[in-house]
């Protein structure tokens, strides 16, 4: 079966801030917006993520990101769990430093939680921009 994306309306975000508390320019609902102009950016700290809540258990196999070059991350751990349990580690991913989208092959797991944590920021106050983050596979 073909991977389809499984980020949807019914699906909770979480983000670990937004640049000045701009949730109206920078939130987190850009990243999923499907604009050029648009993005979400963190504010600055160590260790950013975004947690996706999926409204039924899925089975996660990529991951699709786009950075501002500058403001990307050079390590990307995804972890993930059933509802009711601790989060456990899925894999790492190594983005590039670049503007164009990147997609990671993922080990198939299936998951009500994910987690993506934007560790070792390129910017030197920890400051992560994303234009677009999808997240396929299948839901189950």
């Amino acid at each position: 079966m073909p991977a389809e994306p499984l980020v949807c309306a019914d699906t909770a975000t979480r983000v670990s801030s937004v640049l000045n508390r701009d949730v109206k320019q920078f939130g987190k609902k850009h990243m999923f917006d499907a604009n050029e102009e648009t993005c979400w950016n963190s504010d600055q700290g160590s260790c950013q993520w975004v947690t996706l809540d999926f409204p039924r258990t899925v089975r996660v196999s990529q991951l699709h990101i786009q950075f501002q070059g500058g403001f990307s991350s050079r390590l990307c751990t995804l972890e993930g769990c059933r509802t009711g349990e601790e989060l456990v580690k899925i894999s790492d991913v190594y983005p590039e430093d670049i503007n164009a989208m990147q997609i990671f092959q993922v080990e198939e797991t299936a998951l009500d939680t994910l987690k993506i944590t934007f560790e070792n920021s390129i910017d030197f106050f920890g400051r992560i921009v994303v234009y677009h983050l999808q997240v396929l596979g299948e839901r189950l």
